[in-house]
């Protein structure tokens, strides 16, 4: 497993701990990977006891995550908050969801169906995405010549940026 150097962090916005500004990195080996996501983060009154409201600020294609509004389908921002949890924790965890996305309790309908039914296309979607939002890094597909496809086909040859 690969560390991600610097992969959160968390800042105030105006000297206030209820409203924060968090930061996780792309997980490596994901079409997220090389790119730094902006979180904002509401800190409730009743925190520990209730979770953050938490939601992407930078945009991203994800089908737990809004691509419009930037809202979050994740469990321990809801129902399964417990006290003993973090804001790290959170952080933590939503790097993980941009590794192991859950397409059957989606937040963005649209990102789930591409998911499910063309994976291919939403790697390049997202990879697309993170390259233009989130500073992430450019990437390159070897397309077949002869048949077009850009996965395992021993004629691959011809480069799209």
């Amino acid at each position: 497993m690969k560390i991600v150097q610097c992969s959160i962090k968390i800042e105030l916005i105006n000297d206030s701990w209820t409203e924060l500004k968090g930061e996780i990195a792309g997980p490596p080996d994901t079409p997220y990977e090389g790119g730094k996501f902006q979180l904002e983060i509401k800190v409730p009154e009743t925190y520990p006891f209730n979770p953050p409201k938490v939601r992407f600020i930078t945009k991203i294609w994800h089908p737990n995550i809004s691509s419009v509004t930037g809202a979050i389908c994740l469990d321990i921002l809801k129902e399964n908050w417990a006290a003993a949890m973090t804001l790290r924790t959170v952080l933590l965890s939503l790097q993980a969801l941009l590794s192991a996305a859950e397409p059957d309790d989606p937040q963005d309908a649209i990102v789930a169906s591409q998911y499910k039914d063309n994976y291919e296309m939403f790697v390049l979607t997202a990879r697309h995405w993170t390259n233009a939002y989130a500073n992430g890094k450019s990437f390159s597909i070897s397309k077949c010549g002869s048949c077009g496809s850009s996965s395992n086909c021993p004629k691959a040859n011809e480069t799209v940026q």
